[in-house]
């Protein structure tokens, strides 16, 4: 597709931002329901986060990968998961003429009147409203201890785990306590020595996470976000299990963690609380990503708690997508909506909520 730009003086009736699974959703329904929009993508590639992910990551490992509309999703497999959604993905942004201009990574967006204006580096983009739809793998999250930067071995984020094999022979910290490090224990144990440490204790389910347990976890995210407070993962809130895969790990006793964190990190290891040493090679932060959401800070969404507040949807508790402090945005993909099939109900409640937003500018002008 040609690119559109304010320099041509064209004015979109919406931008969304991010090809991810909330913003393919977004642009199908946007498409159907016939706005004119683009998508801009930061990746060089269709896929994602998806494209980023380590690479013993399979499909039988994924918690699962929702269906897009109209297009049946990979189901469980040996395939890498980084090889088979991108190609998912790339198939579906073809077949429905999706209209992805990429690599664009959006640095800001501004209010300009009753426009909005999307800015990437020389490139702009004016449009009537914007779905955002950035996710947050893009933002990972490494909390501060004391002496982080002293550290002589080698740190790693989950964004930027190298696999398993990377860390044969060595004695690894891993720290956070939820499903990827549950993950990643299972294939280091087998390899190496693994300790590890959560700031809370883990929260393990030893019950099938059926319909309804997912509609509790989903809603103490919505409740967050209602109260203006940044959002917590749609996963954190589920509870963890143990997969066949990590029986072997857990035989090897790398579930049973240090009841306390520690206090410092020192150039061989870490220092607990009492005094004690610890030397390891490595650190893993499985410690989590926060919303993508810095390009939006020029439209002042945020609320004083810290979160951007969606307004409630009576009776569907994914249906949160409209910014209370600026209607013109949705977010999809954040919070309540913050899981494959999360993103992919919210793209559609989006698309919805842009067309009553347009049509009302358009009877208010009629009448005006």
């Amino acid at each position: 597709m040609e690119q559109v730009n304010s320099t041509s003086g064209t004015i979109l009736d919406t931008v969304v931002i991010g090809a991810g699974q909330a913003g393919l959703s977004a642009s199908h329904h946007l498409r159907r329901l016939g706005v004119e929009h683009v998508v801009l993508d930061a990746n060089p590639a269709p896929g994602g986060a998806w494209q980023h992910r380590w690479d013993s990551l399979t499909m039988t490992d994924v918690h699962g990968v929702a269906d897009l509309p109209d297009a049946t999703a990979p189901g469980r497999s040996g395939e890498r998961a980084n090889e088979a959604v991108p190609t998912y993905f790339a198939a579906y942004e073809a077949s429905h003429d999706l209209p992805v201009i990429r690599p664009v990574r959006v640095d800001e967006v501004l209010s300009d009147g009753d426009l909005l204006r999307v800015r990437a580096g020389e490139r702009e983009w004016l449009t009537r409203t914007l779905v955002n739809a950035t996710g947050t793998w893009t933002r990972p999250f490494v909390p501060f201890y004391p002496g982080i930067g002293d550290f002589a071995g080698e740190q790693f984020h989950t964004a930027s785990y190298p696999g398993a094999n990377h860390f044969a022979g060595q004695r690894v910290l891993v720290v956070g306590g939820g499903a990827s490090a549950v993950q990643f224990l299972g294939e280091l144990a087998p390899l190496t020595e693994t300790l590890w440490v959560t700031r809370r204790p883990p929260v393990w389910r030893s019950d099938d996470f059926d319909r309804e347990a997912g509609l509790q976890a989903v809603t103490l995210v919505a409740e967050r976000v209602r109260q203006g407070l940044p959002p917590a993962s749609v996963v954190s809130v589920t509870g963890l299990a143990l997969r066949p895969q990590e029986s072997e790990a857990a035989q090897l006793g790398a579930y049973e963690r240090r009841r306390e964190m520690f206090t410092r990190i020192e150039p061989r290891g870490v220092r607990w609380a009492d005094g004690t040493y610890e030397a390891v090679d490595s650190i893993l932060w499985a410690t989590g990503f926060r919303a993508a959401t810095d390009h939006l800070a020029p439209l002042g969404l945020r609320s004083p708690a810290g979160g951007i507040e969606l307004a409630p949807v009576p009776g569907n508790v994914q249906g949160a997508t409209t910014a209370v402090r600026d209607p013109r945005v949705q977010l999809v993909g954040y919070g309540p909506s913050a899981s494959t099939v999360g993103a992919g109900r919210a793209g559609r409640t989006a698309a919805r909520a842009v067309v009553r937003l347009l049509e009302g500018e358009r009877s208010a002008a009629t009448t005006g």
